[in-house]
């Protein structure tokens, strides 16, 4: 959840002060909090694995030790897809984006280094000469 805090000073009359008296207009605070209805989601989802995992472990089952590794797999899958389900994925328009800006960028790269090679054997050509 996000939170704004908005600062609005008050219309009053303001007395006349001393030559050296510097008076500010009180300030008042409203604080507003926006939902994003993603985030509350993804919350509830986290809070209710939260519990469900706080009970499984809780329940005091004992796994045989050769099922050890097994169970701790499936739980490392299982919250790698949680973690997952919460990425924003890029649409396709910004995934294109992104992707010729690698290229155009890996092309760039290619040109300055094939540049040094060229210039570093044009001067140990003449060095070695």
């Amino acid at each position: 959840m996000a939170k704004i805090t908005r600062i609005k000073a008050k219309d009053e009359p303001r007395e006349e002060k001393p030559a050296g008296h510097i008076d500010e207009p009180p300030i008042t605070r409203e604080k507003v909090v926006l939902k994003d209805k993603k985030t509350e989601k993804a919350k509830a989802k986290e809070a209710k694995a939260k519990a469900t995992t706080k009970k499984s472990e809780s329940d005091g089952k004992k796994v045989f030790i050769l099922f050890c590794p097994f169970v701790a797999l499936g739980r490392y899958l299982k919250e790698s897809w949680q973690e997952i389900r919460q990425v924003r994925w890029p649409n396709r328009k910004a995934t294109w984006k992104m992707v010729l800006a690698v290229l155009a960028y890996t092309a760039l790269f290619v040109l300055f280094i094939s540049l040094l090679d060229l210039f570093f054997t044009w001067l140990f050509s003449l060095i070695i000469k």
